[in-house]
């Protein structure tokens, strides 16, 4: 998840501003601006990394850097899990690239526990009526979450379908979801790296002979 810092006071230089930035500022947020001298003070901030909207990067990048986000989209999602939430809206739209090409999520309007949620299959139609209906005959809870349905809102485009389901189709199983809460809800705590694994010291670390030769 997007980190969120909260800053009190800040100033910038005045000339980093568009004047018509400034007069919105002034529009809907006068209490938080103060202008001293040549810098312009915003009294209450918040301020998050610089990222790409996911889905802007997918349309723009190379197939080798959509390969590695749509690869790093599972991993964002599967870490979110690990810590018992449910995103909600999984639309690419909702996460970011860093610089570094790390996936990140920052939507928090729909999250969810985990071990809120109800993970459900598809039913199967009971008839030809229910087959070829085009709404939803079955019932569905407040709290029902059908992992199938994510494939025709994700996947559309045919080398981020192919990527995904290469390595994150286990997303669109919600035996896996099911499995991940039954283990959270038993007092399992799944450990979370905000790194790549190779990153990690362990892993980093040479041996007596390699540091040797």
């Amino acid at each position: 998840m997007a980190d969120t810092l909260e800053y009190s006071k800040v100033a910038f230089p005045r000339a980093r501003f568009d004047d018509e930035l400034v007069e919105e500022l002034k529009k809907f947020c006068p209490s938080l601006l103060e202008e001293d001298g040549d810098d312009l003070v915003i009294r209450h901030v918040y301020i998050e990394r610089r990222m790409i909207p996911l889905n802007i990067y997918i349309q723009e990048g190379a197939p080798e850097q959509v390969t590695h986000a749509v690869i790093e989209y599972g991993n964002a999602i599967k870490d979110l899990v690990a810590a018992n939430i449910f995103p909600g809206d999984m639309l690419w739209k909702n996460f970011g690239v860093m610089r570094h090409g790390k996936v990140v999520f920052y939507d928090y309007d729909e999250i969810e526990y985990i071990t809120d949620c109800n993970f459900r299959s598809v039913p199967e139609p009971r008839n030809e009526e229910e087959e070829m209906s085009g709404e939803i005959w079955y019932h569905v809870g407040p709290k029902d979450v059908f992992p199938e349905t994510f494939a025709p809102f994700l996947l559309g485009n045919l080398q981020v379908r192919d990527v995904f389901l290469k390595h994150h189709a286990d997303l669109l199983d919600p035996a896996f979801w099911q499995q991940h809460k039954e283990r959270i809800l038993a007092g399992h705590v799944h450990d979370v790296f905000p790194y790549d694994a190779a990153k990690r010291f362990k892993n980093q670390r040479q041996s007596p002979v390699a540091a040797a030769s």
